[in-house]
């Protein structure tokens, strides 16, 4: 017999199983389910409109999420300046020390030997103070040996001066012997001539005469040609002999400079700062010709020397005004030198100090130093930010008007000093921007304020 279902379909009777008999075994039981595929059709519908919800849900979610703001990250504690107009001062700064404006290398005329040593580094020293004493034997030997060659040229100048005078003196007595003789031949034949007029004396005799006068009388300008002559060939000798005797005489001195020189002074009054080149002198040291064998310094007359990156150096010339700090004080003084090479990416800026110098300032001493480049009147300005480059465009959060949330706008810079920098376009006078380091939220277009 078939029942109605609860749904209203009917359903065959339940058949009683069939059982056969077998030997040794119990009757089993067999039951059979009957199939309804319009229960498994509106499951399966049920879940693709499920499906179908959710589906459509979860891209409606990312939508809306998608179309959502990040939240703004915060910043904390940050450092925010207010954009100025006015007048802006460009500085530009370095770290340098103090060197000495005089300084004074002692070097080794000759080599030698460390005998003894006078006095240490940072001893006050005069320009005759002797630092150290050196000994060279063989110099002293070639000093003495100059000496005596020296000696001897002199002898025999002197010698040759006695001889040439001798030689004049009596060329001087011929001659004047012979000036005698003339002169009375002349009054000889002046008389014959005299006396022939009255046919007293021979023609003979007066034409003699006459002749004796003339030859005499020639004889003496030729002897005092000679005599001139034999002047002028001693000059040129004694000229010959005096060159020798100074070429002697300077040996003579320089060896006796160089022994002298044994005795090494200061050369100039200040403070001993060094003894030796790359190390100390020692006593029975060898030192070698030219070497350094001291530094003397004037401790009162110091200069500064700046080393400023070489891209911020570009507009520093002559006369500048600078203010050094020496940590225990600050100096003014202005540039004396710009370097035209560039060391390791910086230049050197030699500076001139104005004003005295404070307790502790010595040579070495490490300064920083403020340049002043010029005075911008009616900037617009702000304080530098972090990694701000001149004549660049950069990314800075603005302050907005609740001060507790900052939006990132592009600005242009101008020129730039130590801790300002001009502002070309993208702010105005009275704005607030953040110039600390927010390289951390480069990502982000607004930031939070804490």
């Amino acid at each position: 017999m078939n029942r109605v279902a609860a749904n209203g379909h009917s359903s065959p009777s339940e058949e009683k199983p069939v059982t056969s008999p077998t030997i040794g075994f119990s009757q089993a039981t067999t039951s059979m389910d009957i199939a309804r595929p319009d229960l498994a059709r509106k499951k399966r519908r049920r879940q693709l409109i499920w499906g179908a919800v959710t589906l459509t849900a979860l891209i409606l979610i990312t939508v809306v999420l998608a179309r959502l703001e990040p939240a703004s990250p915060t910043v904390e504690n940050p450092w925010v300046d207010t954009v100025k107009q006015g007048q802006m001062l460009r500085q530009v700064r370095g770290n340098g020390v103090l060197v000495p404006e005089q300084i004074q290398f002692v070097q080794a005329d000759t080599g030698g030997v460390v005998e003894r040593i006078f006095i240490q580094p940072g001893a006050v020293v005069t320009a005759d103070t002797v630092i150290l004493q050196l000994g060279n034997p063989d110099l002293k030997q070639l000093a003495f040996d100059a000496d005596w060659a020296a000696r001897a040229a002199e002898a025999q100048l002197a010698k040759l001066t006695v001889t040439l005078e001798s030689d004049r003196l009596a060329q001087e007595s011929l001659l004047a012997s012979l000036r005698a003789d003339a002169k009375q031949a002349e009054l000889d034949a002046r008389a014959d001539e005299e006396l022939g007029k009255s046919g007293l004396v021979p023609v003979i005799t007066r034409q003699k005469s006459r002749s004796k006068a003339d030859d005499l009388a020639a004889r003496v300008l030729i002897d005092e040609k000679r005599l001139q002559f034999a002047a002028d060939s001693a000059k040129s000798q004694l000229a010959v002999q005096e060159a020798d005797v100074a070429k002697f005489r300077a040996a003579r001195d320089l060896k006796q400079q160089q022994v002298a020189a044994l005795m090494v002074k200061a050369g100039i009054a200040g403070v001993l700062t060094q003894l030796g080149d790359t190390q100390t002198l020692q006593s029975g040291q060898r030192v070698a010709p030219n070497a350094t064998l001291a530094k003397v310094v004037v401790p009162t007359q110091l200069k500064a020397e700046i080393k400023v990156i070489e891209t911020q150096a570009r507009d520093i010339t002559y006369g500048q005004k600078v203010e050094v700090d020496t940590r225990n004080g600050i100096v003014a003084g202005h540039v004396i030198r710009v370097d035209p090479a560039v060391v390791s990416g910086t230049v050197l800026i030699e500076v001139k100090l104005d004003g005295a110098l404070p307790k502790g300032a010595r040579p070495d001493l490490s300064v920083e130093g403020t340049i002043e480049l010029e005075r911008l009147d009616n900037a617009i300005y702000v304080g530098r930010p972090v990694q701000a480059q001149p004549d660049s465009t950069v990314g800075l959060f603005k302050v907005g008007p609740d001060g507790k949330h900052a939006t990132r706008v592009p600005v242009k810079l101008g020129r730039a000093s130590v801790s300002t920098i001009e502002i070309v376009e993208g702010l105005q006078p009275g704005d607030k921007v953040i110039i600390s380091d927010v390289s951390q939220y480069d990502t982000a277009n607004k930031v939070k304020l804490n």
